[in-house]
């Protein structure tokens, strides 16, 4: 009987399969979280140009006695 062998083949083939494909999930999990995550970054970096570089309003001095 041979449905024997190819059966255990069969499963051999189809674990291998699944490992491929987790092995790619990860890949593409790890790539979106590093994407993200400079994409992120980039964004905070670009708060921090534009702050720096806005322009700078003077506020109106506070009268001696403070606020009434």
């Amino acid at each position: 009987m041979r449905s024997g062998e190819d059966t255990s083949q069969q499963k051999e083939h189809d674990d291998g399969d699944t490992e491929r494909w987790k092995e790619r999930g990860v890949m593409l999990r790890v790539f979106v979280y590093v994407f993200a995550t400079h994409l992120f970054a980039g964004f905070v970096w670009l708060l921090s140009y534009v702050g720096q570089h806005a322009p700078k309003q003077s506020r109106p001095a506070l009268p001696q006695g403070g606020m009434t």
